[in-house]
């Protein structure tokens, strides 16, 4: 079985790609550029997770064009990246349905290699509440995708971790040795983790959790025994 993994060079996609690299004959790593603050770190994640995991092959798409549509803290320079706020709902870090144009260059990808299956690190239950890493709009973009392509060709979106809290997704990480130290989470630093930020104060609140110190530098002090 042949499996697409979209690698963002985050903790959650690591973990999916570790599943998947346990359920598949064959992985194929797609990373995708859009404009994102912390491009060059999250490549540079994602060359490292390809050396560790070597799949059969790899494509880099580029697609400027969400940040040239704005809408997002993390590809628009004029909003601010927010510190975490619970209460705030929906954060500025949303990208304006993302998954769908992921999804969509991993759908044409896997029709021409003949792919099974699509994975992808999205979390719904402990996450920041995005309407596209919902479950019922996989089940919706999967029937897009099997209606849009040749009858021959039947593409299954797997979402494995989707239902994990954070702290669930390290501990499955720890079991099947994901190199948690290579991935990256901060929305404003490449070099430390803000440690504030919605995605960092997440991925901390996780590995306190978890009960172990998240291998990744931060730029604030952290007590990982709180």
């Amino acid at each position: 079985m042949k499996g697409i993994v979209l690698v963002s060079g985050g903790m959650d996609s690591l973990v999916t790609a570790a599943i998947a690299d346990q359920e598949c004959d064959e992985i194929y790593f797609l990373h995708v550029n859009y404009g994102q603050s912390t491009l060059d770190k999250e490549l540079n994640c994602f060359y490292k997770l390809e050396k560790h995991y070597q799949p059969k092959d790899t494509l880099i798409a580029d697609i400027d064009y969400l940040g040239q549509i704005g809408g997002s803290s993390l590809t628009d320079s004029s909003m601010e990246i927010t510190d975490h706020d619970s209460s705030e709902g929906i954060p500025s870090s949303y990208v304006p349905f993302r998954n769908a144009n992921f999804l969509s260059i991993a759908a044409s990808w896997a029709e021409v290699i003949k792919a099974e299956r699509i994975y992808i690190g999205a979390v719904e239950e402990d996450s920041s509440g995005y309407p596209d890493c919902r479950q019922s709009f996989f089940q919706a973009f999967e029937k897009a995708i099997n209606l849009g392509t040749k009858d021959t060709t039947v593409i299954k979106i797997c979402t494995p971790v989707i239902k994990m809290n954070k702290a669930e997704i390290i501990r499955k990480g720890l079991e099947l040795k994901a190199p948690l130290q290579h991935s990256w989470s901060c929305y404003r630093r490449e070099d430390k983790a803000c440690g504030t930020c919605d995605s960092c104060v997440l991925r901390i609140n996780a590995f306190k959790k978890a009960g172990i110190p998240d291998p990744i530098p931060y730029a604030i002090n952290i007590d990982w025994q709180k």
